[in-house]
């Protein structure tokens, strides 16, 4: 197949670079920095700096043999998302390109608008382009659990039959945001409904719970990894959990540390792009899944952290700050994830090895955490 793979640089981008080069595909990889850039603007590092995207590029060439082509485009430029698109004609595009981050949103309105701004372009370019050149090529979209929020009902994969004045129709499950993030993320969805219904494209739209994890296979080289983010604005909470154990810093659990979540790993994922990629949505249909593997509270993440990391002599201590977030510290949730499992999904559970796992390779690069960054700074 010919696969786009747009957002192709950051932490789920690169390892689904490798992974579909390593299926046999050929590949464009698309990115324009611009996550870098936004990091470098606010005095953030990742662990550990990518390689050079030529280095990467020979790498994944002298690997697996097969075409890999790299662009540096800006997706919310839809002229130049057109120009690659009808010319490289994929079958599968995986979209990535987006802002990552809830704190980065809601710093203020310039941050606000630009987080809007770059997801929705991005996400309405690509269907344009689907929509002008190729209505039978399959859109795989990362969206986000957070979607949701937290209803006082069970989440379903993305739709919900309602019984109303003795009459059912099924509709997409209501989406309440907690940051304006996760709300680009459900206007995103929104589009993508919109155009399906319309235009009867092929949509699988993926909602994704917090991701952990550094490798991404089994025989992960280890100068080619992905970015490994653990600051206030870019990290995801096991991965920062984790860095704060190795530098001293007692874990932040915000609030109550009640908050639950649905997390996988990161070789999940990209198991959950491929069963995509192998069981497309059809012509004028929107998959919807619930991509995440284990629900866990904010205090469960933490004591798991704690006992995996005394087994290498860690001792990790709790904190509970006040909640920077404005969200529900108790609340209920109960969220479906069968449809992967259907499909053939076998998980990598948390345990304790692969904590530990993680702990290592920070410990290896603990010479460049900036432990000035790790306590949050943006409130909402």
């Amino acid at each position: 197949m010919k696969i786009m793979i747009l957002g192709s640089e950051g932490y789920m981008g690169w390892p689904t670079s490798v992974n579909q080069c390593s299926q046999g595909h050929e590949i464009l990889m698309i990115d324009n920095n611009i996550k870098k850039s936004l990091m470098r603007n606010h005095k953030r590092k990742p662990l550990v700096n990518q390689k050079s995207i030529n280095a990467r590029l020979l790498y994944l060439k002298k690997r697996f043999k097969n075409k890999v082509t790299f662009s540096n485009i800006d997706c919310s430029n839809l002229n130049k998302l057109e120009s690659v698109f009808k010319k490289f004609k994929p079958d599968t595009v995986i979209h990535y390109a987006e802002l990552p981050s809830a704190p980065y949103s809601m710093i203020g309105s310039k941050e606000g608008w630009l987080t809007l701004e770059n997801n929705l372009k991005s996400t309405f370019n690509l269907i344009s382009c689907v929509k002008k050149y190729n209505k039978d090529c399959h859109i795989i979209k990362l969206g986000t659990m957070g979607e949701y929020g937290t209803p006082n009902i069970d989440i379903e994969e993305g739709w919900l039959s309602v019984k109303h004045n003795k009459r059912i129709d099924k509709f997409m499950y209501p989406r309440q945001g907690s940051s304006l993030y996760h709300t680009s993320k459900i206007m995103d969805t929104d589009l993508l409904w919109f155009y399906v219904r319309l235009y009867e494209l092929r949509v699988t739209d993926l909602m994704q719970g917090p991701v952990y994890g550094i490798y991404y296979s089994d025989n992960d080289d280890s100068k080619y990894l992905p970015t490994f983010s653990y600051d206030d604005i870019f990290g995801t909470v096991l991965n920062r959990f984790i860095v704060q154990a190795v530098v001293g810093i007692p874990l932040t659990i915000y609030g109550t540390g009640h908050q639950i979540r649905g997390y996988i790993n990161l070789k999940d994922s990209l198991k959950c792009i491929n069963l995509a990629i192998k069981n497309p949505a059809k012509k004028g249909q929107m998959e919807i899944y619930n991509q995440f593997t284990e629900q866990y509270s904010v205090n469960q993440i933490a004591k798991k952290v704690r006992n995996a990391l005394s087994r290498i002599n860690i001792n990790v201590k709790l904190q509970k700050i006040s909640n920077p977030r404005i969200e529900r510290n108790k609340h209920y949730y109960n969220a479906r994830n069968d449809k992967m499992k259907k499909l053939g999904l076998h998980a990598e559970l948390l345990d304790e090895s692969t904590i530990v796992e993680i702990a290592e390779y920070v410990m290896k690069h603990k010479a460049n955490i900036d432990k000035k960054f790790i306590k949050p700074r943006m409130k909402w």
